[in-house]
């Protein structure tokens, strides 16, 4: 029987096109949604590059990230939906971003340093609101502050996109996405709106849901 089994799998090879694609390999980490072969190869690639944050940059971007999407009583923070590692994989994706990112967080740390004498991230809480505020309102903010304003507007779209791209995000906002659902016509005030009714034969054919 076993020779059998392995004859008639031979045979089944045989019979199928010899034009076979190249197999693509990956390294099987789960990137928690549906990917096309392609661009599961394309993120393990940008995941398993050297991380472009420093470790510093990084913590910085966690304590934004929070400040701008706080836990509350609907959802978790910025940070339980990791939303610094997604921007850390969007400047790797899109390296435009790099530049603006690292220049913000930069100029960041030299006006608390200025201001404090410590980087944005050893700030108190209380320190940290103080200076968010500063550039977080860009009608209210002073000339001075525009690089803050900039940084700080990229900053706020980058966590919100990542954010909202997490089930948690999703749920935060009740998106439920597609469902299926019973319909049973055109409501009876847009027909009369319209003059227009259904037909007899077409009420008795119809399926009505209660």
């Amino acid at each position: 029987m076993g020779i059998t089994a392995i004859s008639a799998g031979v045979v089944a090879d045989a019979c199928k096109n010899e034009t076979k694609q190249p197999e693509i390999k990956t390294t099987g980490k789960d990137f928690g949604i549906d990917r096309m072969a392609e661009e599961k190869v394309y993120e393990e690639k940008l995941d398993a590059e050297p991380k472009f944050f420093t470790p510093d940059e990084f913590s910085t971007i966690t304590i934004l990230a929070d400040i701008i999407i706080p836990k509350d009583d609907v959802s978790g923070s910025a940070s339980d939906a990791k939303v610094a590692d997604f921007i850390e994989f969007i400047v790797k994706d899109d390296t435009d971003f790099q530049t603006p990112m690292r220049g913000g967080l930069r100029w960041l740390d030299m006006y608390c340093l200025n201001t404090y004498q410590k980087d944005f991230k050893d700030c108190s809480p209380e320190q940290q609101i103080e200076v968010v505020d500063q550039f977080a309102y860009p009608e209210k903010a002073k000339p001075e502050m525009s690089q803050g304003v900039s940084f700080f507007n990229l900053m706020r779209n980058l966590t919100a996109t990542g954010f909202y791209s997490t089930e948690m995000g999703w749920k935060d906002i009740g998106y439920v996405g597609n469902k299926p659902n019973q319909w049973n016509g055109v409501p009876d005030d847009v027909l009369k709106q319209y003059n227009i009714a259904y037909s007899e034969k077409e009420l008795k054919e119809c399926i009505s849901f209660s």
